[in-house]
């Protein structure tokens, strides 16, 4: 790009500011419009529930603000590649995308998009496109390259279904082929495609894998969401919630930017209801391998639903490097005396997780993640020390 076009771009900055989600939201009504298919590819529930519009919005105006330097935003593009992999994206795919998105920048801006800002902003996805292309095409190729690893949807098995917690299920995954199972490193995700009958629809969802590797399955721990509605939210977790043993699902090889960074540092691990999954592989990873001190810091709402709970304190049982802090929100349910009634309050635990040279992983929803890292920061802890997982798309970057 010359340095004209990213002046329009720019230019543009305000109006994605106060008008981002009107051009999302009808760029993906006239996307699913014209090419109904990709509501396959799609999450429809943050199509419903307004998250992916967001995300998007986000998205548009984090690169129209960083387009003298969009390298910066290198790790948050690493991480839409990890999800477009995992969801079998193709190079293909982004010329359909761009041309409903340029398309809507034009039929939204109306007479302010000027010949001249719609090629500036031609020349801006592409560019973009190119950048997202050779990062997948780097996974897809490291895919080949590895032992067990595959690209596209693969037919996994049910073999043992396992109830957590009244919200809470595990699932055993079993190639249905017999073949061996890729590797992965602890906080990573599958990417699992079912049916969904109420829409008549392939439906894709991530799921944090739960455990540390087993050569011989996947364990997925998924929520049942309950708060369906007239809306497709949660249609794909209370499908998993029906399924039996014996019963098979597509999976995608595990992908993510969310994993243990160094094995041999202290590590702080920090939850809040499901995002347990993730850190729990974590958790028993360090088990495995390395044995680091570890501190353990979960919240859920009370006893019900309070998943692996029993694993966890036979952990710190039979250990000397966990230390864990649960907090329930109605813990006047609890019969566990150590249970801390109320949200999760990091200044309770300031100086168990005040570690030298320690790294801290947080996982959960939005808000939860927003305020202890802020918590995190308060205690001078280094941002680079610092590492999260939002579930379903990402509506902020905090590094």
């Amino acid at each position: 790009m010359n340095n004209n076009q990213k002046e329009l771009i720019k230019a543009t900055i305000p109006i994605l500011q106060s008008s981002g989600e009107v051009l999302t939201d009808y760029f993906y009504k006239r996307m699913f419009k014209h090419n109904p298919e990709l509501k396959s590819v799609f999450n429809m529930g943050n199509q419903s529930n307004g998250k992916q519009k967001q995300a998007l919005a986000g998205a548009v105006l984090a690169y129209a603000e960083h387009i003298d330097n969009p390298s910066v935003l290198i790790n948050v593009l690493k991480g839409i590649g990890n999800k477009h992999v995992s969801l079998n994206i193709q190079a293909d795919d982004y010329a359909i995308v761009g041309g409903h998105l340029i398309a809507s920048i034009s039929e939204v801006l109306g007479e302010v998009a000027t010949p001249e800002l719609i090629y500036a902003w031609t020349i801006a996805y592409r560019e973009l496109a190119e950048i997202m292309i050779g990062i997948e095409a780097e996974l897809y190729l490291n895919n080949e390259s590895i032992t067990s690893r595959w690209n596209g949807w693969r037919s996994f098995t049910i073999k043992e279904i396992v109830k957590e917690s009244d919200e809470i299920k595990s699932f055993y995954l079993y190639p249905t082929d017999g073949k061996g199972i890729a590797t992965y490193t602890a906080g990573q995700y599958l990417s699992v495609q079912v049916f969904v009958e109420q829409l008549g629809l392939v439906q894709p969802r991530q799921y944090s894998l739960s455990s540390s590797f087993n050569p011989k399955y996947y364990r997925i721990s998924v929520k049942k969401e309950t708060s369906l509605g007239v809306h497709p939210e949660g249609m794909v977790s209370n499908t998993l919630h029906k399924m039996k043993v014996g019963d098979a699902v597509n999976v995608s090889a595990p992908a993510g930017s969310f994993s243990l960074q160094n094995v041999d540092v202290p590590i702080v691990l920090i939850s809040g209801g499901v995002g347990v999954t993730p850190l729990l592989s974590m958790l028993e990873t360090n088990q495995k391998n390395n044995q680091n001190k570890t501190v353990w810091i979960h919240g859920c709402r009370n006893e019900s639903v309070h998943a692996f709970k029993e694993v966890i304190n036979s952990m710190e049982e039979e250990s000397d490097w966990l230390e864990t802090f649960l907090f329930n929100e109605d813990s006047e349910q609890d019969v566990d005396a150590n249970v801390i009634k109320g949200r999760v309050d990091l200044h309770l635990c300031k100086e168990a997780i005040l570690l030298k040279n320690a790294q801290y992983y947080l996982c959960g929803p939005a808000p939860f993640i927003k305020a202890h890292y802020e918590s995190l920061i308060s205690f001078n802890i280094d941002k680079s020390d610092i590492f999260y997982e939002e579930f379903g798309p990402q509506s902020f970057r905090l590094n």
